[in-house]
């Protein structure tokens, strides 16, 4: 039996100058199986292999697109059966924020050296459960995505201003970062508009079950089962009748804006208790609009007035927490 189950995705950006140092750290440890896939629709049949070594851990190294369409087959293509191996995210996209609730630190090669390392005792006690979200956009035979992180309204817009605008400068991620928040404090806050700047988000209405339901121009929207995010904030413990999904939502009003950063910055996305910021948990979250983007683990779906997106929790999935 392999120990730990690495599956790379070559092309995804991190893996351009990290592979041969990950291809050389494999070839020194042989209790670690490699399988590389040029494409995120192999990755049915990679982990099809990879079930057949039956593997303590699974490490996904790629982008947020490789994590997501891992998930996914995790979850719907069920080639472990009933007990999915856990899984460890290397640091290698532009976010890390799944590998970042996770503790994988910023360097991928001592994250696998890690997780190596826990895989050769009995991992009881870094072994994490998460729920996923489960997405569905309303279309008929439309097919169920699992991921992490949603992000909708203005955050959305942002994102994708960061993806076509910011990353083609080949700046470091921390600047494009920095770069893009300042962009949409710019737009947002001040309402700056400027073809250099991100576009102003289409109206939405957002439903929570059983938390009844908001509308309007959102700064942003976002929906998670992570329990750290960016900034090193945290969003509140989970109460035990409290749903899976996490539902931060800031309405588009600059002075809203301007009290939600300053909260964050100073006390985290969980002390955001004010007026125009809606903090929800649930078990069934509802999104509506006509052709509002949302954003989930880096793959782009879009909200229309006849096909809302629903989301869901999954049950539980075991990850490999690689902090002390």
């Amino acid at each position: 039996m392999a120990r730990v189950a690495l599956l790379s995705n070559p092309r995804s950006t991190g893996n351009r100058a990290l592979l041969p140092g990950v291809r050389n750290f494999c070839a020194k440890h042989k209790d670690i199986f490699h399988y590389e896939v040029e494409h995120v629709d192999q990755i049915g049949t990679a982990l099809k292999t990879i079930a057949l070594v039956n593997p303590k851990v699974l490490v996904i190294n790629g982008g947020d697109g490789t994590v997501q369409a891992a998930l996914t087959e995790i979850f719907n293509g069920r080639h472990f059966g009933d007990h999915p191996p856990p899984v460890a995210v290397l640091p290698n996209g532009k976010t890390n924020l799944i590998a970042f609730d996770l503790g994988a630190g910023d360097d991928p090669l001592a994250a696998l050296e890690r997780v190596l390392e826990l895989a050769r005792t009995d991992m009881v006690p870094n072994i994490v459960s998460r729920e996923l979200i489960a997405l569905t956009d309303g279309t008929v035979g439309g097919r169920t995505v699992l991921g992490m992180f949603l992000g909708g309204a203005g955050l959305a817009d942002t994102i994708l201003f960061c993806r076509h605008k910011i990353y083609p400068l080949g700046l470091p991620n921390g600047l494009s970062h920095l770069l893009t928040a300042l962009a949409a404090i710019v737009s947002i806050v001040f309402g700056i508009r400027a073809a250099f700047l991100p576009p102003r988000p289409v109206p939405i209405k957002v439903s929570v079950l059983k938390h009844g339901q908001v509308q309007g121009r959102f700064a942003l929207l976002m929906v998670t089962t992570l329990e750290k995010l960016l900034l090193r904030s945290h969003l509140p413990g989970r109460a035990p009748a409290a749903g899976a999904l996490q539902l931060l939502i800031i309405e588009r009003r600059p002075m809203v804006m301007l009290r939600a950063l300053i909260g964050t910055l100073f006390g985290g996305l969980g002390g955001l208790r004010m007026p125009g910021v809606h903090l929800e948990r649930g078990d069934e979250i509802r999104i509506e609009g006509d052709h509002s983007s949302v954003i989930l683990d880096g793959e782009l779906f879009e909200a229309r007035i006849d096909h809302p997106i629903v989301l869901k929790p999954t049950a539980p999935v075991p990850f490999l927490r690689l902090a002390a």
